[in-house]
C-alpha cells in the first residue's frame, strides 16, 4: 500500500512538472512584424518563461518554411487564398495591422515631400529619373529639389512588404498592373535590391538620392524622411497609427475565408493608402503545438496592445479579436 502511494505521488508530481514546463515555439517570416514580435516575445518570456524564437527572413521564406514544417508558425503580410492554404494544409489568422512608408534621402532636405501613386509608379518604372523632375516639383513648389539621380530601392527577398507595395501600385497605376503586377517577388523594371525592411532602410539611410518602401516602424527607428501620399479620396496623408487605423474600418474580416483581406487603397478621407495586415500561418495537424502558438498570440491580444501602439502598429478591434479567438477554438478542437 505504501509503495502504491509513493508511485501515485510520483506520477502526480510528474504530471504537475509537465504542466509547468515552459515551452519553446519557433517562427519565421515577415520582417514587417519583426520589431513588434521581438518585443512581444520578450515580455511574454518574462511573464511566462515560455520562449518564442522568431527569424526575420521575409514573408516568402516564412510561407515556405511553415509549408515544409521547418518551423512551428510562419508570418506573412501576404494573405493566402483558401486553395493555397488547403494545398499546404495551413490555418491562417491576422494579428496586427501596420503601414508602409515611402522613405527617401535627399541631402539638406528636412521637409516632407508630397508624392502621388502615379509618381512613385513612374519612379519604379524608370520613367522619372531625377528629383527635380517637373512632376515632383509641381507637387512641392516650395521645396528646392536638387538635380540628383533617383535610385529606387526595393526588396531582393520574397517579401510581404513588397506584396503590399506592389498591390498598391497595381491599384493606382494601370501601367504597373499590366507590365509588372503584384506579389511577394516581381520582375522589377528598375532599382537596387536589399534584404528585409532593415536592409532597405539601411540602404536609403546611407545613400543620397534613394527612395524606398519600409514598414513605418523602420522609418521611425532609422530617422528617415517619409512622404505624404494621395489616398483614394485625393487627400494627402502621412503614415501614422491613426491613418492606418482608418483603413481597418473598411476590412471585412471573415473566418470562413481564413480572414483573407487586403487593406491597400481603401476608402475614407484620412485613410493611408499603403496599409496591410500580418497573418500567422500554422500547420493543421499539429494541434498540441498550435495550442502553444495560440497561447502566445492570445497573450498578445490581451496584453500586447500597448507595445503595438508604441511602435505605431494598430491592434485588431475587439470584434475582430473575438472572431479570431472563435476561429482558434474551432481549429484546436
Amino acid at each position: 500500500m505504501r509503495r502504491l502511494m509513493i508511485i501515485s505521488l510520483f506520477i502526480i508530481a510528474c504530471q504537475k512538472t509537465d504542466e509547468k514546463r515552459p515551452f519553446v515555439i519557433n517562427g519565421a517570416g515577415s520582417t514587417f512584424i519583426y520589431p513588434l514580435i521581438s518585443k512581444w516575445s520578450y515580455s511574454f518570456y518574462n511573464e511566462t518563461k515560455n520562449q518564442v524564437n522568431y527569424q526575420s527572413i521575409g514573408s516568402g521564406g516564412g510561407i515556405k518554411q511553415v509549408s515544409e514544417r521547418v518551423i512551428d508558425f510562419g508570418a506573412s503580410d501576404k494573405p493566402l487564398e483558401r486553395e493555397k492554404l488547403d494545398s499546404a494544409k495551413l490555418f491562417q489568422f491576422p494579428v496586427i495591422v501596420g503601414g508602409i512608408s515611402i522613405v527617401y534621402n535627399i541631402p539638406n532636405l528636412n521637409e516632407k515631400l508630397y508624392l502621388t501613386g502615379e509618381i512613385i509608379c513612374n519612379i519604379y518604372l524608370g520613367k522619372i529619373k531625377k528629383w527635380n523632375d517637373e512632376r515632383i516639383k509641381k507637387l512641392n513648389p516650395k521645396i528646392n529639389l536638387p538635380d540628383l539621380k533617383i535610385t529606387p530601392v526595393r526588396r531582393s527577398d520574397g517579401s510581404g512588404t513588397t506584396f503590399i507595395f506592389t498591390n498598391y501600385l497595381s491599384k493606382v497605376c494601370p501601367e504597373w498592373k499590366d507590365k509588372v503586377g503584384y506579389g511577394t517577388s516581381v520582375n522589377w523594371p528598375e532599382g537596387i535590391g536589399a534584404k528585409g525592411n532593415e536592409g532597405v532602410a539601411n540602404y536609403v539611410k546611407q545613400n543620397f538620392g534613394t527612395i524606398g518602401y519600409v514598414e513605418y516602424a523602420y522609418a521611425i527607428e532609422n530617422n528617415l524622411n517619409y512622404a505624404y501620399l494621395d489616398n483614394k479620396k485625393g487627400n494627402f496623408i502621412l503614415p501614422s497609427f491613426r491613418t492606418f487605423q482608418e483603413a481597418t474600418k473598411y476590412a471585412k474580416w471573415d473566418s470562413n475565408n481564413d480572414f483573407f483581406e487586403i487593406l491597400t487603397y481603401q476608402d475614407g478621407d484620412s485613410t493611408y493608402p499603403i496599409t496591410g495586415a500580418v497573418f500567422i500561418l500554422i500547420p493543421r495537424e499539429k494541434k498540441e503545438k498550435n495550442k502553444q502558438i495560440i497561447e502566445f498570440f492570445k497573450w498578445s491580444f490581451e496584453k500586447g496592445d500597448s507595445i503595438a501602439i508604441s511602435l505605431n502598429y494598430v491592434p485588431l478591434s475587439k470584434e475582430t479579436k473575438e472572431k479570431v479567438m472563435n476561429y482558434w477554438n474551432e481549429i484546436i478542437k
